[in-house]
Formats: C-alpha cells, sequence, structure tokens
C-alpha cells in the first residue's frame, strides 16, 4: 500500500527557530544512528519514519557512518525516501554528517576539505538526494585548519549540494571560531549538534551552550535519554536482554553502579509528580529553557516515538523541580 501521512500531522507538534536563522526544526527528531543498518528490518525502519512523520517529525539525522554498515543508514533512508516520501521531500529535513572514519587511507577521516566534499558526494547518492538540508562536519579535528574545514562546508553549501551547515561535537570556543569563519564566507551556518542531557552536561562545561546563545546559533540534542538510561529500563535493576549486556558499545553494564540505578529510580519519582514517565521528562528537561532547539531520539519500534512525544506537552519546571533533579544528579 503506497504511504499517505497523517492530515493533523503539524497540528501538536511545535517547531523552533535555529538561531536566528529562517529554519524551523521540530521540538522532536528522529535519528538514524542505532536502529537503520544493515542489523534492522526494513519494514520495521519504514513504520519508524511513517509513525514520526505522522507525528510531526519532520527533520531525518544521518552521518556518512551510521549503521552498520558504514553508509548503511543512509542507504535505507535512501529507499525509504524513493519508495514512501518523494512526494513529500520539500516537508522533510534531511541531515548528515562527515568526520569520523569512513573509508581506509588518509582521506577518509577527521575534516581535511577532500574528505568533507567527497563524504557528501557518496552521502548524496546513497540518499538518492540532490542535497541534503543540513551538512555537518561530525568533530573536531586539531590537525586540520578550521579555515580549511568551514571552507569546505561553505562550498558543500555554494554548490547547491546543502542548504545550511552544522558543527557537531565542538566546544563553545571552537565553535565560535568556526562561526566568525563561516559568516566570512558568508556561509549559513545554523545548528549545533552535542550530546546532552541530565546525566550529561558536558555543553555547560565547555561553553558551547553559552556560546550558541551569544552566537545565535540553535542546538540539538543528541543522547537526551543518555543511551535509555533515563528510561523505565533500568528501575527494576539490568534487564537480560538490555543494551548494556546485549551490546556494551556505547553503555556499559559497569556504567550502571548502584548509585546510578538510584539515581535514576530517585528522577522517576520526580517524573511521576509531573505525571510524565522518566523518559518524557528527560527529554522535557532538555527542551526547558528554550536553548535547545531539538531533541534526537532514537527508536526500535513505532511506540517508543509515540511515547516521546508526549514529552513537548510539558517542558515547564518549577524551581524546586530543577533543584530537585540537579540535587539527584550531585549524589554519588
Amino acid at each position: 500500500m503506497p504511504y499517505t501521512p497523517s492530515t493533523t500531522r503539524y497540528d501538536a507538534m511545535p517547531y523552533h527557530p535555529c538561531g536566528e536563522s529562517g529554519l524551523k526544526l521540530p521540538a522532536v527528531s528522529l535519528g538514524f544512528w542505532h536502529n537503520f543498518g544493515t542489523n534492522a528490518n526494513y519494514e520495521t525502519m519504514r513504520a519508524l519514519c511513517h509513525t514520526a512523520f505522522d507525528g510531526g517529525i519532520t527533520h531525518f539525522d544521518l552521518a556518512n557512518n551510521y549503521g552498520p554498515e558504514p553508509g548503511s543508514a543512509e542507504a535505507n533512508l535512501g529507499r525509504i525516501l524513493k519508495q514512501d516520501f518523494a512526494p513529500y521531500r520539500d516537508e522533510l529535513i534531511i541531515s548528515t554528517k562527515a568526520g569520523y572514519g569512513m573509508w581506509p587511507g588518509p582521506y577518509g577521516d577527521f575534516g581535511s576539505r577532500k574528505y568533507l566534499l567527497a563524504s557528501l558526494d557518496q552521502s548524496l547518492a546513497r540518499l538518492g538526494l540532490e542535497y541534503v538540508d543540513i551538512f555537518y562536519h561530525h568533530r573536531m579535528d586539531p590537525d586540520t585548519p578550521l579555515e580549511e574545514t568551514m571552507g569546505a562546508l561553505a562550498q558543500a553549501v555554494q554548490s547547491g549540494k546543502a542548504l545550511y551547515a552544522g558543527l557537531s561535537n565542538y566546544d563553545g570556543p571552537t565553535m565560535q571560531k568556526a562561526a566568525a569563519i563561516l559568516r566570512e564566507l558568508h556561509c549559513p551556518f545554523v545548528i549545533n549538534q552535542n550530546r546532552y542531557s541530565i546525566f550529561d552536561r558536558s555543553i555547560e562545561k565547555n561553553g558551547l551552550k553559552a556560546a550558541a546563545v551569544a552566537e545565535k546559533k540553535g542546538i540539538i540534542a543528541f543522547s537526551p535519554l543518555a543511551q535509555g538510561t533515563l528510561t523505565n529500563r533500568y528501575l527494576n535493576g539490568i534487564p537480560e536482554d538490555s543494551r548494556a549486556k546485549a551490546d556494551g558499545r556505547f553503555l556499559k553494564q559497569s556504567d550502571l553502579t548502584p548509585a546510578r540505578l538510584s539515581q535514576i529510580r530517585r528522577l522517576n519519582e520526580i517524573a511521576a509528580t509531573r505525571g510524565q514517565t522518566l523518559a518524557e521528562m528527560a527529554l522535557s528537561w532538555v527542551l526547558r529553557d528554550g536553548q535547545v532547539t531539538s531533541v534526537l531520539i532514537g527508536a526500535s519500534k513505532p511506540e517508543q516515538i509515540l511515547d516521546n512525544l508526549r514529552a513537548v506537552e510539558n517542558t515547564h519546571f518549577t524551581a524546586e523541580e530543577l533543584w530537585k533533579i540537579d540535587e539527584v544528579c550531585t549524589l554519588a
């Protein structure tokens, strides 16, 4: 059956501008990091995209190396775009990135002009698109001049292969230097993508969050649920089929100490007083002050997307609630 999106898809989702640009992102975006590779079921991937778009999620976020295998998430989305979303391309924001290892040799990693522009061409081929809406440099590169990397992003935009530029995993001072270069190049740099959650506040410590506000750039937060720890998954210990036991690449069993499990349970109690699940509260917390444009969620089931969408219904926190959350996070 051909896919027909919901006619009410824009009724409930808030859309926030990326800084002072004209580009708006949904408060909740769909990330393709874990569940769109060669190990995933194609029909499930389609269902995830349908559920997301039906709920107002217009932004699909990828990178060249997302999989597994690297490139497979883009290739799978390319199939889905052709099969289901071709009539709706102009309603979608598709982003991708380059900056981590993608192919052997010295030209398939980090931030050289050669790598970024070659990677973008490969990404577009896998996606079956003429352009992406946002093209990110995926991480800081200490060995390539910042001017070279930013020049490559500017050329990507000037060539029409990307509409906007973004930076991922940058700290505040480096982002501000990059922003100055991109401003001189008249390149529309609009968004920063960084890890941010109740449990990981690195962007508050490294200056990125404050710098993004000062530079009037957007922020999109990945891992807002801290690899699933800010959900009901670990309220009663570590399940046998959990990511910590089954995978261990991004969440290690050793990370789930008795102290961390106690924090999770106490945060869940705070969420309950707000009438939210722990996951809903964790997403709402990231969006609480209006400085984060969007939160990136991952999902393996459509039901998880529907659950996460409820987070946008209440992003207001009292001073007491914020104090209690901070108090829990300071407990050893």
